[in-house]
């Protein structure tokens, strides 16, 4: 057998099997104390103060707003004010439900193209379509489950 040769940078090192390896370990906690038990963190601490005084703090943002001042405008506007929502307008237009769902989807795709219905709305229509072709799918597997359990019965 021939014997390992070491590398010039190599010479001399021996390993320590023994020496703990640097840092932390799997599993290990980098603060094994943790943080006290029944402190608060900011967000509980900052909910707390406004529950105190946050109708006071309010209606001195609401003043400063009415008074002109643009920062309290933009700041009730943007904290104090619920966000405004889209609200689709309500639409008519033909739909036979009687007619296979890929004819339905037809149906919505003619009346975004004539104009009858948004682009968003018939978007949200065929998603609708899709949902109840994956209902039907399922009752339609369903039945057939059961007409062949009933077979082997």
């Amino acid at each position: 057998m021939t014997e390992t040769v070491q590398p010039d940078w190599l010479q001399g090192f021996t390993p320590q099997p023994n020496k703990p390896p640097k840092g932390w370990q799997p599993g290990q906690s980098g603060n094994p104390l943790g943080r006290p038990k029944g402190s608060k963190n900011r967000k509980t601490q900052l909910a707390e103060e406004l529950q105190k005084d946050g109708s006071d703090l309010a209606r001195a943002i609401k003043e400063a707003a009415l008074a002109g001042d643009t920062s309290a405008m933009n700041l009730w506007a943007q904290r104090l004010e619920p966000p405004l929502r889209a609200r689709a307008a309500a639409v008519e237009f033909e739909l036979d439900p009687d007619k296979p769902l890929h004819e339905q989807a037809n149906q919505v795709l003619v009346a975004v193209s004539e104009g009858r219905v948004d682009p968003e709305t018939g978007r949200m229509l065929i998603d609708c379509i899709h949902s109840v072709a994956g209902i039907r799918a399922v009752d339609e597997l369903e039945a057939r489950l059961i007409a062949l359990e009933e077979k082997q019965a």
